[in-house]
């Protein structure tokens, strides 16, 4: 079984807990007391993950660190389907790929502000603010013309990817870091969308997708 070295206020982690729930995977938890204790900074803790990092997990003797990496290895272990990480299409791949890099700089900026804002991390909070509008312009013009061709999600799969997975928790998080989202109506749809797929979880702060409208 998964073992997942967990923060329920992380969004890297929830991305994890979000996917293998939507996976119908079995997992167990070892809660990591991020803030206040830095207990991801202990020496028991280095010596899982040297960077002092979250999330963590341990599978059959694997123990992998790195969000989007651990998306990539459960979808390719767990998806008996293949239609979160299409392993025999190439260009999909390569979307994917590059959604997942997108991911780290929602991270590093929208995150990076909500760690300022409620933890007190030291981190320049306007400029990882700007920052994140950058990003938000850039994703809410894509889905937007996503939506014109009648594409739902981030990549070009007529079905969710874990590209949309690895973007989702910290634009949801993101009003908690003082990045509002109501200039960004295709992200606000495209959130609505990741909300109602089949095995869809919560954490605080993320709420379920409402009444779905009449067409």
């Amino acid at each position: 079984m998964i073992t997942l070295y967990d923060y329920e206020l992380s969004g890297n982690c929830y991305k994890l807990r979000l996917l293998m729930g939507m996976l119908g995977v079995d997992w167990t938890t070892v809660p990591i007391d991020f803030y206040p204790g830095r207990e991801h900074k202990s020496e028991w803790f280095l010596k899982i993950n040297p960077l002092g990092q979250l999330p963590v997990i341990e599978d059959d003797g694997l123990v992998l660190r790195d969000a989007q990496a651990i998306l990539v290895y459960l979808a390719s272990k767990y998806d008996a389907v293949g239609t979160w990480y299409p392993r025999d299409n190439p260009a999909l791949l390569g979307e994917i790929g590059q959604w997942l890099a997108f991911a780290d700089g929602i991270t590093g900026t929208a995150s990076a502000a909500r760690l300022h804002d409620a933890l007190f991390y030291d981190f320049d909070v306007e400029a990882a603010r700007a920052g994140a509008h950058r990003l938000f312009r850039i994703l809410d013009e894509h889905l937007w013309f996503g939506e014109q061709e009648g594409r739902d999600w981030i990549c070009s799969a007529s079905h969710p990817t874990i590209a949309d997975i690895a973007c989702f928790p910290y634009i949801m998080l993101s009003e908690e870091g003082g990045v509002p989202r109501q200039d960004y109506p295709a992200i606000r749809r495209w959130c609505d969308r990741v909300k109602r797929i089949k095995g869809f979880t919560v954490m605080s702060g993320v709420f379920p997708a409402g009444p779905a409208k009449a067409a």
